[in-house]
C-alpha cells in the first residue's frame, strides 16, 4: 500500500473526514467504560465478602459462647459429685449442644444458598436462620423479637443475598434501638401484585425526614463509625440492600417517625410456578 494512502483520515459513514482526534476520544471512552464496568463488579464482589466476613464473625463468635458454655458446665461436673449439681451441668451442655446444632444448621443453610443464579426460594428458613445467628446480639441489648411468617409462595432470589440484607437489616434496627425496644419481622403474600413481602419494624430512634431521601446514597450514614461490636457506619449497607433488591427486579420501600421507630418492606417477586 503506498504510503501517502496510510496517513489518509478515516472517513465517516457519510464520506466525511473523521478528526483522528475524535477516533482517539471514542476509543478512550470505550476503555473507560469497560473499565468502569470491571470495578463496578469488583466492588459488588468486595461488598459481598465484607457481608460475608461479618455473617462468618457472628457466627464464630455464636460458637465461641456455646463452647464457653459447655467447657464451664463440663468443669462443674467433674468438681461436684452430687448429683444434683451434675445433673444441673448436664441439662445446660445438653440445651448449649442442641443450640450449636441449630447454628450449625443455619450455616448449611447458607452454605445451600450460596448459589448466585436466583431460585425458587422459602423465605421462612432464611428469615429463621439469620434470627438466629442474631439471637444472643439481640438479647445483649434488651431487643424483644417477634415473627409472623405467614405462609407464602416461594420467592425468585438468591438466598445468600436476602439473607445478606435481612442481616444488615436486622443490625440496623439493633443500632437504631440504644436503649432496647421491639423488632417485629413480617412476611406475607400480596397475590395481587405476585410479590412476596418482608417488613422489618422497630421501635428505634427513627430518620428524620430531611434524611430518608439518602438513606440510600452510597457512604451516607446517619451513624458517626462502627459500634462497639465493630458493625455499621460505612454507609455501604442500604445501598448496597437496594442495588440487590433491584436486581431481583424487587423494591424496597422506607417508612420512618422520629421517636417512634422504623419499619422496612422488601417486596420480591414469586417464582412462577411449574405446570
Amino acid at each position: 500500500m503506498p504510503h501517502d494512502m496510510l496517513d489518509q483520515p478515516q472517513l465517516s459513514t457519510n464520506g466525511g473526514a473523521v478528526p483522528q482526534a475524535m477516533v482517539d476520544s471514542g476509543e478512550d471512552v470505550a476503555r473507560l467504560q469497560a473499565r468502569l464496568t470491571d470495578l463496578r463488579r469488583e466492588l459488588q464482589h468486595c461488598r459481598r465478602m465484607a457481608a460475608l466476613g461479618e455473617l462468618m464473625g457472628t457466627t464464630t463468635h455464636e460458637f465461641n459462647n456455646v463452647l464457653t458454655t459447655i467447657l464451664n458446665f463440663a468443669k462443674m461436673g467433674l468438681r461436684n459429685d452430687d448429683s444434683a449439681t451434675r445433673e444441673k451441668a448436664f441439662q445446660k451442655i445438653l440445651t448449649a449442644g442442641q443450640r450449636a446444632a441449630q447454628i450449625t444448621n443455619a450455616v448449611l443453610g447458607m452454605a445451600r444458598n450460596r448459589s448466585h443464579d436466583p431460585q425458587p426460594t422459602d423465605l421462612r428458613p432464611i428469615i429463621s436462620e439469620t434470627l438466629l445467628l442474631l439471637e444472643r446480639e439481640m438479647r445483649t441489648y434488651r431487643i424483644e423479637i417477634s415473627t409472623e411468617l405467614l405462609d407464602t409462595p416461594r420467592a425468585m432470589v438468591c438466598g445468600n443475598q436476602i439473607q445478606q440484607i435481612l442481616m444488615n437489616l436486622f443490625v440496623n434496627a439493633r443500632q437504631a434501638m440504644r436503649n432496647g425496644g421491639f423488632l417485629h419481622i413480617r412476611l406475607h403474600y400480596e397475590k395481587s401484585a405476585q410479590f412476596v413481602d418482608i417488613v422489618v419494624r422497630d421501635t428505634g430512634t427513627g430518620i428524620p425526614p430531611e434524611q430518608l431521601p439518602h438513606i440510600f446514597d452510597p457512604y451516607f450514614s446517619t451513624k458517626s463509625g462502627p459500634d462497639e461490636s465493630g458493625k455499621g457506619g460505612t454507609g455501604l449497607g442500604l445501598s448496597t440492600c437496594k442495588e440487590i433488591i433491584e436486581s431481583h427486579r424487587g423494591k424496597i420501600r422506607v417508612q420512618s417517625t422520629v421517636g417512634k421507630g422504623t419499619a422496612i418492606t422488601i417486596r420480591l417477586p414469586v417464582a412462577e410456578s411449574k405446570t
